[in-house]
C-alpha cells in the first residue's frame, strides 16, 4: 500500500513538473512573440517602445538588454538628426558668412587695382580688405575645427602636462594683440608647476577661442586671466569688462549656431564657445560662464589635477 502511494505521488509530482513546464514555455513563448512584436515597432520608427518583465521572469535579463541597445539607438538617432540639423544650418549661413564677406573683399581690392582710389582712400581700402580677410580665414579656422572635432577622425593626445607653463607660451602671443588694440591685461599665473592631463593642441584652442570671444564681442577694454589651484583641480578665470550677456543668451552661450549679439550676426560662426565646450569635456574639464550685463563675463575652466 505505502509502495503504491509512492508511485502514485511520484507520477502526480511529475505530471506537475510537466505542466509547469508547458506553462513556463507558453508563457515564454508569448513574452518572445511581444518582444518581437515591439521590436517591430520599433524597427517602423516608435523608438519610446519598452519591453516589460518581471525580475523573476526567464526573459528578463533578454528584455532588460534590449531595451538598453533601443535606448542607445534612440540616443545615436537623435545625435545625428540634430548634427544633420546643425549642418544644413552651417551650410546655409555659409552663402552669408562666407560669400557675403568674400564679395566685399573682392570689391575693395578692385577698387584699388582699378585706381578707382588713390592717396589716403587706397590705404584704407587695403586696411579694410586686410581686416576682412583676417576676419574670414577666423571663420573658416573654426569651421574645419567644428567638422574636425565632431568627425569620428578626430582623436585627442591627451598626457600630462604642466599647465602653468603651457598657459604662458599660449598667452605670450597675445601681449601684441592685446596692446596694439589698446587692452589692459592682467596675466595671474602661478610660479608653482602644476599638473594635469591635458592635450596640448586642444587646450590652446580652448584659451584662444575664448580670448578671441572676448576681443570680437565684448566690447570692454580690460581683460583679466588667472590660472590656480583650487583644492584637486586646475581653474582658469578668463574676465572682461565689456557689455556682458543677458541670463536669457547666457543659458544659451555654449549651443552651436548661437549668436548673442543680433545685431553682429555678419561676425562670428556661433561655434566657438560650443567648441570650447566639447574640447573641454573631452579633457574631462569643465566649463560655466557669469555675466553682468554693463559690467562684463567671466569664464571659468577646472581640470583634474595631476596627483
Amino acid at each position: 500500500m505505502y509502495q503504491q502511494f509512492i508511485l502514485i505521488l511520484s507520477i502526480v509530482i511529475a505530471a506537475l513538473s510537466i505542466l509547469g513546464s508547458f506553462l513556463i514555455i507558453g508563457r515564454v513563448k508569448r513574452q518572445i512573440s511581444e518582444m518581437a512584436e515591439i521590436l517591430a515597432d520599433v524597427k517602423a520608427g516608435n523608438g519610446n517602445r519598452r519591453i516589460l518583465s518581471s525580475t523573476h521572469e526567464l526573459t528578463a535579463p533578454l528584455a532588460y538588454e534590449m531595451n538598453d541597445i533601443v535606448l542607445s539607438y534612440e540616443n545615436r538617432l537623435s545625435d545625428f538628426h540634430q548634427m544633420e540639423e546643425t549642418n544644413k544650418q552651417l551650410m546655409t549661413s555659409l552663402s552669408h558668412d562666407v560669400r557675403t564677406p568674400l564679395t566685399t573683399l573682392i570689391g575693395y581690392l578692385d577698387a584699388v587695382q582699378k585706381g578707382m582710389v588713390s592717396g589716403k582712400e587706397r590705404e584704407q581700402y587695403l586696411a579694410i580688405a586686410h581686416r576682412k580677410s583676417h576676419d574670414l580665414k577666423e571663420y573658416i579656422d573654426v569651421l574645419f575645427d567644428w567638422f574636425k572635432l565632431n568627425s569620428n577622425e578626430y582623436v585627442m593626445a591627451v598626457r600630462p602636462l604642466e599647465a602653468a607653463e603651457l598657459t604662458r607660451n599660449i598667452l605670450i602671443d597675445w601681449i601684441p594683440i592685446f596692446e596694439n588694440q589698446q587692452i589692459d591685461y592682467l596675466i595671474d599665473i602661478p610660479d608653482q608647476p602644476l599638473q594635469a592631463a591635458l592635450d596640448s593642441d586642444g587646450f590652446m584652442r580652448i584659451i584662444n577661442n575664448l580670448i578671441q570671444n572676448a576681443l570680437s564681442h565684448s566690447h570692454g577694454s580690460q581683460i583679466q586671466i588667472v590660472l590656480s589651484r583650487q583644492k584637486e583641480f586646475l581653474q582658469i578665470r578668463l574676465s572682461d569688462n565689456g557689455v556682458g550677456i543677458e541670463q536669457e543668451d547666457l543659458k544659451h552661450i555654449f549651443d552651436r549656431l548661437y549668436k548673442c549679439d543680433k545685431g553682429r550676426a555678419e561676425k562670428g560662426s556661433g561655434l566657438g564657445l560650443s567648441i570650447v565646450r566639447q574640447l573641454t569635456q573631452k579633457m574631462n574639464g569643465q566649463i560655466t560662464a557669469e555675466s553682468v550685463p554693463g559690467e562684463g563675463t567671466s569664464f571659468t575652466l577646472l581640470f583634474p589635477l595631476l596627483k
